[in-house]
């Protein structure tokens, strides 16, 4: 696919490295890789630009290999949601201080688990945690805040998947990470996919203050995000890695009514209330990374570092799309060539 070496081209490439995956119906249509997944060793302020590493330690982008995908996390934490909704556990109406009576803020003004999961709690984009002195401090803050706007408006916030891992981790007794690797990855066979470390991933940023939030160095195998790696790596809203293609049998579960091969992970009737508007995790027919994929129930997401997952259930059809925008450092986003790719899938499903 020609885009994807677009799109890791020149000295100031879109992304140092990337994967495409796109398949329709049982079929992966297209798995190719182009660029670094570490091309950088640095990022020189001075010169705003990275500094490249030799030839020879720098590392190629495979097929195979894993990237940080940041918020595509929450779409993990999403069906893991309504699987315990499934099995009757945890009530999607339900307000969260009925788990969770100790989060005195959100429980407070009768926060729901649907609030949670469709961004309409109220709570403020995110909170500064990486700057907390430990983890008792974190999760104080966490018990104590409220919703600094209306419940039922929209606002897109990581701290409603880390109220909704909390609310999953009480109902369940389980960690986040096993609730993930039991219910989902393990049962689809995705061996690749899994919270950091991860070490063979493809690098991030060399995330130092004051472009980033913390003074981390080169990252490459633990998360990207500070909130999470302040959480110790495994979080409702970002911390997982994997692969184009273990995406694909994601997709291709989903898109197939929630069973891929002999493993189930959701009943039809629970992904339709996953992926129905409003989408619970998912966005739904958003133009703005789906491209001309948007506009008959398309679901998905993007993520920080550069990634994108898109199912289409009008045509059977999923794209994604793995990348390290943020390498060597992050930049303001760019989503062009997403919706781009969305398009290009668009068009190909049409003239099919």
């Amino acid at each position: 696919m020609e885009d994807v070496h677009a799109l890791t081209a020149g000295e100031r490439p879109w992304a140092a490295g990337a994967v495409v995956a796109v398949g329709r119906g049982p079929v992966l249509a297209v798995e190719e890789a182009a660029g670094w997944a570490v091309r950088y060793a640095s990022y020189d302020p001075r010169a705003d630009s990275g500094v490249e590493l030799p030839a020879g330690s720098r590392v190629p982008t495979t097929v195979g290999t894993p990237f940080d995908l940041a918020s595509l996390t929450k779409l993990f934490t999403a069906v893991a949601a309504v699987q315990q909704i499934e099995r009757g556990t945890l009530g999607i109406d339900a307000e969260v201080g009925a788990y969770l009576p100790d989060f005195r803020g959100a429980a407070a003004h009768g926060v729901t688990v649907r609030q949670l999961l469709t961004h309409t709690s109220g709570l403020r984009p995110e909170l500064p945690l990486y700057d907390c002195a430990d983890d008792e401090e974190r999760l104080r803050r966490l018990r104590a805040e409220p919703p600094v706007g209306v419940p039922g408006t929209y606002c897109y916030s990581d701290l409603n998947m880390l109220l909704l891992q909390k609310v999953l981790e009480r109902v369940s007794g389980r960690g986040l990470d096993a609730l993930v690797r039991d219910g989902i990855t393990r049962p689809l066979g995705m061996t690749a996919t899994r919270f950091g470390p991860c070490p063979g991933a493809a690098a991030t940023e060399d995330q130092r203050r004051p472009w980033a939030k913390a003074d981390r160095g080169m990252l490459r195998g633990v998360v990207h995000d500070e909130n999470a790696w302040a959480l110790g790596g495994v979080a409702g809203h970002a911390g997982l890695f994997s692969t184009g293609r273990d995406l694909a049998v994601f997709c291709r579960a989903l898109l197939a009514g929630g069973s891929y091969g002999p493993a189930r992970i959701l009943g039809p009737d629970f992904v339709e209330l996953l992926l129905a508007e409003p989408g619970l995790g998912f966005a739904l027919d958003q133009p703005w990374f789906m491209g001309e994929l948007a506009g008959r129930g398309a679901a998905g997401h993007t993520g920080f570092t550069g990634t994108m997952l898109v199912l289409d259930r009008a045509t059977d059809t999923f794209a994604v799309l793995l990348a390290n925008t943020v390498h060597p450092r992050r930049r303001p986003p760019d989503n062009g060539p997403r919706a781009t790719l969305g398009t290009r899938v668009a068009k190909a499903v049409r003239a099919v």
